[in-house]
């Protein structure tokens, strides 16, 4: 009778064991599998290439997941929809070159920052969009829900038409739809090397301040808020995020704040 015992109670020992490693993303991976929405058409930031999702902002997620011990699922997403996505649940981290403004905080928390941009105006060349009043009556595309749709919106006489990605918008601009391309300064001048022959150049250009890129989270979910602060942490300490942005971006200096033994950016999320 204890023998038959003993065997029924290891045999649900070893089947709690099982249950809790597949619910951890499988007993042979031993690890929990994040889904992690993104984009597929902004390079340097985030982009497919050869159906691989890559780019600064995913690589560099890659790293943090594997120094806190999760791994990550890219799923590729419009940006009108991947904050929500996050918040409900769809997502467990959205990478895409996201601002972390005081706005996007009531809908997410978001991660310390790992890079600070610019926005800019690509536009044909000798458009002479170089000041904000010039741009009253002008055809201005954006990104539906980016941190340049509220620029572009902002701004007074300007005809803002939104898109869902930046392929459809570069094209508009491209065929003359638009007189400008509203769009983060490295993604703009990324285009414009990728595209040497077309007569386009970047207007006016504005500094991101005090919203760096972070990565999203939901507000119910603290435990992995701090994993992606930890690894970042880490990832800045031994150079690791220096390195990885210097493999996708070339001219433009990483903040120095973000250089080996800096810093870092510390986003405050409503609420901390």
């Amino acid at each position: 009778m204890r023998s038959t015992l003993s065997r029924i109670a290891a045999a649900l020992t070893a089947g709690a064991l099982t249950l809790t490693l597949a619910a951890c993303g499988g007993s042979d991976a031993g690890s929990t599998t994040l889904r992690v929405g993104t984009l597929s058409d902004a390079p340097p930031s985030i982009y497919l290439e050869n159906g691989r999702f890559t780019g600064y902002d995913n690589e560099l997620l890659r790293d943090i997941a594997q120094r806190e011990g999760f791994e990550v699922e890219f799923v590729g997403t419009e940006f009108s929809s991947l904050l929500a996505g996050v918040a409900t649940g769809k997502f467990d981290i959205g990478s895409s070159t996201i601002s972390s403004t005081e706005a996007r905080k009531k809908t997410v928390s978001f991660s310390n920052g790992y890079n600070t941009g610019f926005t800019t105006i690509v536009t044909a060349k000798g458009a002479n969009l170089k000041d904000p009043a010039a741009f009253a009556g002008k055809r201005l595309g954006v990104v539906q829900g980016s941190v340049q749709d509220e620029f572009a919106g902002k701004t007074a006489g300007a005809q803002v038409v939104r898109f869902p990605d930046y392929n459809a918008g570069f094209a508009q601009l491209k065929n003359g739809a638009l007189d400008g391309w509203v769009v983060p300064q490295d993604i703009g001048q990324k285009y414009l090397d990728q595209n040497p022959t077309v007569p386009l150049e970047l207007g006016y250009t504005v500094e991101d301040k005090d919203t760096p890129s972070a990565f999203a989270v939901a507000k119910n979910n603290p435990d992995l808020l701090k994993k992606l602060n930890d690894g970042l942490a880490k990832a800045i300490a031994d150079g690791s995020v220096a390195r990885i942005y210097g493999q996708f971006y070339k001219t433009t200096p990483l903040s120095k704040e973000l250089q080996q033994g800096g810093p870092g950016l510390p986003v405050k999320n409503v609420g901390a």
